[in-house]
């Protein structure tokens, strides 16, 4: 008897080992932002990351640490706006465009996406229409004072401003006279996305 009591509570004892492990391996998850690498692929669409201008974004997962970089700003939004997605624990990056030129932003200077200020409807293209993002409000005010478009917060960015900004890409398209290519597809593909998960 003596045995048996001491045998489950050696397996009681590693158990609780274990779990006390699990916690441990879950609180130590790296989340600050990683850079972005030359054959890092977007994970909504699949294009080279840095083979297009403006911000990226990236998502870390809290709990597992799994890593999702997005080739604009707007794929990360497609992403993060999804039902599934969007009460999801993550630490969550976009580039700081006040420290960083459009064509190749510098991954040194990434910050707390839900902190930043997003511009919609500048004249700054990324692949199609993206969000410029920026540390503060004031810069992002600035910004569009030279490339226009409308200053948004974090939690003022939904599914219906996703739509929205993929009109506008269309009518830039259709303003410089271009012929539908991977741009156009990129967006169709983008409003497809977004509304397969409103009927969900």
């Amino acid at each position: 008897m003596k045995k048996t009591t001491l045998k489950f509570i050696s397996v009681l004892i590693i158990c609780l080992g274990l779990v006390a492990c699990g916690e441990s391996e879950q609180v130590q998850v790296n989340l600050d932002p990683i850079a972005i690498h030359s054959g890092d692929e977007c994970h909504v669409c699949g294009m080279i990351i840095q083979e297009w201008p403006g911000p990226k974004g990236e998502v870390i997962n809290a709990k597992t640490g799994q890593v999702l970089k997005f080739c604009s700003t707007a794929d990360m939004f497609s992403w993060v706006l999804q039902p599934e997605n969007k009460n999801l624990k993550a630490a969550i990056y976009v580039h700081d465009m006040t420290q960083n030129h459009w064509d190749k932003p510098n991954d040194e200077h990434l910050i707390d996406a839900r902190n930043a200020w997003y511009v919609m409807g500048s004249d700054q293209m990324g692949m199609g229409p993206t969000f410029a993002t920026f540390g503060s409000e004031h810069a992002a005010h600035e910004f569009t004072q030279k490339h226009g478009g409308e200053v948004l917060a974090w939690s003022e960015i939904t599914i219906d401003t996703m739509r929205a900004i993929t009109r506008l890409g269309i009518e830039h398209m259709q303003q410089q006279g271009e012929q539908p290519g991977i741009e156009h597809e990129h967006e169709q593909h983008q409003d497809h996305h977004q509304e397969q998960h409103m009927h969900h």
